[in-house]
């Protein structure tokens, strides 16, 4: 996966903090950047692992972490140890995989019993891809955001919810996350609700942030 946009791997996304539990010991960030968002659990004595598939972004990432692995999680997979992690952390990942499925459920035994996985993924129904959908006809890729063109995977509320459950996790908690502040498109989300009883609400989201725990 190739990101043209360097200031993607330093983003802090203070936003997912409060979805990561606080009595968390380990924990690993599969995507991990500089290292700018699960370095901040480092000051509080958690132990933290990450994976960075980018050498430049990795560098910074290791000056932070526990350890660092350079690769993709793929590859990754065999040296992290099993039953050892609290949580795991994708923010804006599955999206990014072929097949996410699959790498969530070889996730599971990397888990602690406890243990749950923490994901932000976007959110293909927000209200500006429906308006340029329905009024611009028109699906357009982008260097960044929800039609990104290294995206290989596209989500809803729903089908997030059925990745999980068919990859053996239960969820704890599913919350749309980054609302829409658009002068075009909150009014257009509003209307479109107003229209439709407030059965769209999920069109004002731009990802949605889940936690997740594995089956036993």
């Amino acid at each position: 996966m190739e990101i043209k946009d360097k200031s993607y791997y330093k983003h802090a996304r203070t936003g997912m903090l409060p979805f990561v539990p606080k009595e968390a010991k380990t924990i690993l960030e599969i995507g991990c950047g500089q290292g700018n968002f699960s370095g901040q659990f480092v000051k509080d004595g958690i132990e933290v692992w990450g994976v960075e598939p980018d050498p430049t972004a990795a560098k910074f990432a290791i000056e932070k972490l526990f350890k660092v692995f350079e690769s993709a999680i793929d590859e990754a997979l065999k040296y992290l140890p099993d039953d050892y992690f609290d949580v795991i952390i994708m923010n804006d990942v599955l999206e990014h995989l072929t097949y996410p499925s699959e790498v969530l459920k070889k996730l599971k035994i990397k888990l602690t019993k406890e243990g749950v996985t923490v994901s932000s993924i976007p959110n293909v129904r927000y209200s500006k891809n429906i308006f340029n959908l329905i009024f611009k006809k028109d699906w357009k890729y982008t260097e960044s955001g929800i039609l990104d063109n290294t995206h290989f995977r596209f989500f809803t509320k729903k089908s997030i919810q059925r990745l999980h459950m068919d990859s053996g996790y239960s969820i704890q908690c599913i919350k749309g996350i980054n609302r829409t502040k658009s002068f075009l498109f909150f009014p257009f989300a509003v209307l479109v609700n107003i229209l439709l009883l407030c059965s769209q609400l999920d069109m004002f989201y731009m990802q949605y942030a889940t936690v997740a725990r594995r089956n036993i």
